[in-house]
């Protein structure tokens, strides 16, 4: 005696309501990525995060970036506020723990 019911249901869309979509957790596993890969934290410590707090983190790591990136394309095109300077035998030993003796 085997029981086997068939069941119809009365709605036939699509049930999304009893998870999340692919396309949700594809959006939750790059940002895991992104705190891993540039923020080097670890999938526990992203995945442990309250969802407002991971959303904030991952903007503040973006913005953070982007102004460091700003920076650096306004440094090497020699813009307001960047400055350059060379080494020579004579400014060599200001380096911090130079001690490369000058031939």
């Amino acid at each position: 005696m085997s029981a086997t019911t068939n069941r119809t249901w009365r709605c036939r869309s699509q049930r999304t309501f009893f998870g999340l979509t692919d396309e949700y957790m594809e959006n939750i596993y790059e940002q895991f990525f992104y705190l891993k890969y540039v923020g080097n934290w670890s999938f526990i410590e992203a995945y442990n995060l309250p969802v407002g707090l991971r959303n904030w983190f991952v903007k503040r790591l973006a913005k953070q970036l982007e102004d460091e990136k700003e920076q650096i394309d306004k440094a090497s095109k020699g813009g307001k506020g960047g400055s350059t300077h060379e080494l020579s035998a004579k400014t060599q030993h200001l380096l911090p723990g130079s001690n490369i003796p000058n031939i």
